[in-house]
């Protein structure tokens, strides 16, 4: 079973580049939006695993492939997906789409690594996320 989730989001005027497109680096900050709703959707805030827990998500790697410019006041959405889970890693595909269009405007996969908040070094993520995300005790 592989998770996914949707969110919603509006470009504004700041999200632009001189030439009336999205900036490149704010789909980065639209795929980060993105993880973090389905988290958030699946019981975990990012907050309280670092209070609770002593861990963080932290991108380890992205892979982006931009294939249309989205523009000031297109209705957007972030379709995040659950590709792969690992340890201490979870790789996600991620697409943002014009609301209505099915075709993608920009699509990635990023890597996120579990890491403890004291020295970035890897941890297993939890198992009650590892369910969550789909993945049972593995």
């Amino acid at each position: 079973m592989s998770v996914v989730g949707e969110w919603p989001l509006r470009v504004y005027y700041e999200d632009t580049d001189h030439g009336g497109g999205v900036y490149y680096a704010n789909y980065l900050k639209f795929f980060e939006r993105g993880r973090t709703e389905l988290l958030r959707t699946l019981g975990f805030e990012q907050d309280d695993l670092l209070g609770r827990e002593g861990l963080l998500f932290v991108v380890r790697r992205v892979e982006v492939d931009y294939l249309r410019p989205a523009v000031f006041n297109d209705a957007l959405r972030v379709v995040t997906e659950v590709a792969d889970l690992g340890r201490a890693r979870v790789d996600f595909h991620q697409r943002i789409l014009r609301e209505g269009e099915n075709k993608p405007l920009c699509q990635g996969r990023v890597r996120v690594a579990c890491v403890g908040a004291e020295d970035f070094r890897p941890q297993p993520i939890p198992h009650t996320v590892r369910q969550a995300l789909g993945f049972g005790a593995s």
